[in-house]
């Protein structure tokens, strides 16, 4: 017998249809509108600022830096900084582990309160301290009770004279709870998307809750946490709602640089305001560059190696 000849037919050739593309007069015209935006409402107004810092020259520019108001604005900036955004960083590894790798009874009570801050204006979170905290809240009416549930405590309080409200305390409180979400928000889906699996696997090898954090849950974190940090530290240097209701706005000793850029204003200073806001500006700058080198290695780490595409798959 002999074989029966076989014809392969080539498939067929699937035409892609661009249906989506427009026109180039179409695609420059975006482009123009995107680009005028921009200069008209982002890059005018940052070159205008360093203009006006140094419309009096250097010398004037670092003489309003340099002045001891301003000097305590910037200190008591990166002091709140420096405490909140540590803060925020252990809590929202915390809980975006918890939420990720584990299920419990309140998962969406716990993630509603961390999208708290974002739709409760901050002037409102400032208010809640004030009234927490201040003179006639709940902390001041105990410190000044005729009989307080625990004597020992209102005497302890008074004897330090203990103050949040108007205070480098209430500045910090309200700094954490404006800055509570990014940490959180930028890990859980990050830890969500990549599952439970690598930890379970180190654990059934034998590996400690310690070490499957610190070498199987923090090299797969690590960029998304730095993202988080720096989108924490931006706002935490910037913010300038709930500061302004608990901070006082006393000269000197408890105003942040927001607050004393709006001081300096008010007092008709303008190329003083400016000059403080250009450092923010900076920092602000500093902070946007950080953060797109942060997503270019993320970017990197996303894209598949060209090394392994080459390898010879076995049949």
């Amino acid at each position: 017998m002999t074989p029966v000849a076989t014809t392969f037919r080539s498939p067929p050739q699937v035409v892609h249809h661009h249906t989506t593309s427009e026109p180039p007069a179409v695609r420059r015209a975006l482009i123009a509108v995107a680009l005028v935006f921009l200069s008209l409402f982002l890059f005018l107004p940052l070159v205008f600022v360093f203009v006006q810092a140094f419309a009096k020259g250097i010398g004037f520019y670092f003489h309003t830096l340099n002045d001891p108001n301003a000097w305590s604005a910037i200190k008591l900036t990166l002091l709140a900084a420096v405490i909140a955004v540590p803060l925020n960083c252990v809590f929202g590894v915390c809980a975006a582990w918890a939420i990720a790798k584990f299920d419990f009874r309140g998962k969406n009570v716990l993630l509603t309160l961390i999208d708290l801050p974002f739709s409760v204006s901050p002037v409102i979170a400032g208010l809640i301290y004030v009234l927490v905290f201040g003179a006639q809240g709940w902390l001041g009416l105990y410190k000044n009770a005729d009989n307080p549930h625990f004597p020992w405590l209102a005497n302890w309080l008074n004897e330090q004279d203990i103050k949040i409200i108007f205070a480098v305390p209430g500045i910090v409180l309200a700094t954490i709870f404006v800055t509570v979400p990014f940490v959180a928000r930028e890990l859980i889906p990050l830890m969500q998307a990549q599952g439970r699996s690598e930890e379970e696997a180190a654990r059934v090898l034998g590996a400690s809750g310690w070490q499957t954090f610190w070498r199987v849950t923090v090299p797969n974190i690590k960029w998304g946490l730095i993202y988080g940090v720096i989108l924490c530290n931006a706002r935490a240097m910037g913010e300038f709602g709930a500061v302004a209701v608990v901070s006082g706005r006393i000269r000197g000793q408890t105003n942040t640089m927001p607050l004393h850029i709006e001081a300096l204003y008010d007092d008709y200073n303008f190329t003083g305001a400016f000059a403080v806001a250009s450092l923010l500006a900076f920092l602000a700058l500093v902070t946007l560059g950080l953060k797109t080198w942060v997503e270019h290695k993320n970017q990197e780490l996303d894209e598949p190696n060209p090394q392994m595409s080459q390898i010879p798959q076995i049949k």
